[in-house]
């Protein structure tokens, strides 16, 4: 039987009403775009694992000195005592490798492959990141101007981004690099390679930005809060600084992640070719291009860049498929 209502509202009239009152209250905080994109990426346990190991290569190429001192020989210092004079391949098993040669050495003149690995990660790493910086900044300036002002100034911008994509990279890197002066603007030797692998690979990756930022612009500039800026009296610039460009930092960052590795495979493909780095400065592409020749009789020689070049690819593949997911609010993850 159920009690009367009378007595459930004697019962309920007892309770106190200070005791609710000092209950905690729930303190609601707002989150910015950044921490809940933050939150989104430590659920990716890929990503998070990409990031690391990509944290830990720019950790190896910046201390790549004291690995070397402390596990390795000097990359450019020969080791003829552990090259076999018959055959020109590196005595003991599996590449030469053992306590003193981690990854074993070179065949013919005995390098040390683990000292040229970690020297190569620094070629490989600066390279990507520097044009992928030289992209990014020419891409979002001249696409942001695209986008906002309009009329023959975007088309102008686009037909030039048209003929960009369509320009032959490959064969004009070749072609400049094999013309290129020993000095140049105070530069020498591996300097001048570096430099120009740097602006050339990224000179021909802005458009790929442009595009992006520009399509982005199309789509912001007519949204409220620019109307309002414009309304107040504020210039163009000022609304391409402070009102559309913070809204451009994820997109970009995005693309600039995923620039990062394509760059990578970029320098080393030249590098393969003959148009990266000079010998004896350590490259990944260029070790693999050495590897052709002695792969039957030391397979080792090849395998180990090619999986520098993978592991490296993959780590900020993945790292940055996390960043565009954390940073998508329509994604799915």
């Amino acid at each position: 039987m159920t009690a009367p209502l009378h007595e459930t509202s004697a019962a309920e009239s007892t309770v106190p009403v200070d005791a609710v009152s000092d209950l905690p209250a729930k303190v609601i905080e707002g989150r910015s775009p950044w921490q809940i994109a933050w939150t989104r990426l430590k659920r990716d346990k890929l990503a998070l694992t990409g990031g690391f190991v990509v944290l830990f290569l720019v950790l190896v190429a910046i201390c790549a000195p004291l690995i070397v001192g402390l596990l390795g020989h000097p990359p450019d210092q020969f080791h003829e005592d552990q090259i076999d004079p018959l055959f020109g391949t590196p005595i003991g098993s599996y590449g030469g490798i053992s306590s003193d040669f981690l990854f074993g050495v070179e065949p013919v003149n005995g390098r040390d492959v683990f000292s040229r690995i970690v020297y190569g990660a620094r070629i490989s790493l600066l390279v990507a990141f520097l044009a992928a910086v030289f992209a990014v900044l020419l891409g979002t300036v001249l696409g942001i101007i695209a986008g906002y002002f309009g009329g023959w100034i975007d088309a102008a911008l686009s037909r030039v981004m048209d003929v960009m994509l369509a320009f032959p990279q490959l064969l004009f890197t070749i072609a400049l690099v094999s013309v290129l002066p020993n000095s140049l603007l105070g530069l020498d030797g591996s300097g001048v390679r570096i430099a120009a692998l740097v602006l050339v690979i990224g000179f021909f990756g802005w458009p790929y930005v442009g595009r992006i930022v520009r399509g982005q612009t199309l789509t912001l500039r007519n949204r409220e809060y620019v109307e309002a800026a414009q309304s107040l009296g504020a210039g163009r610039f000022y609304i391409l600084r402070r009102e559309l460009l913070p809204n451009l930092i994820a997109p970009i960052t995005v693309y600039a992640t995923l620039m990062i590795p394509t760059n990578i495979l970029t320098e080393a493909a030249l590098s393969f070719l003959g148009a990266g780095v000079k010998p004896p400065t350590a490259s990944w592409g260029q070790m693999l291009s050495a590897a052709i020749s002695t792969y039957e009789s030391d397979p080792l020689f090849m395998v180990i860049p090619g999986l520098a070049i993978f592991i490296t690819v993959l780590a900020f593949n993945l790292f940055g498929d996390g960043v565009r997911d954390a940073l998508d609010p329509k994604s799915s993850r």
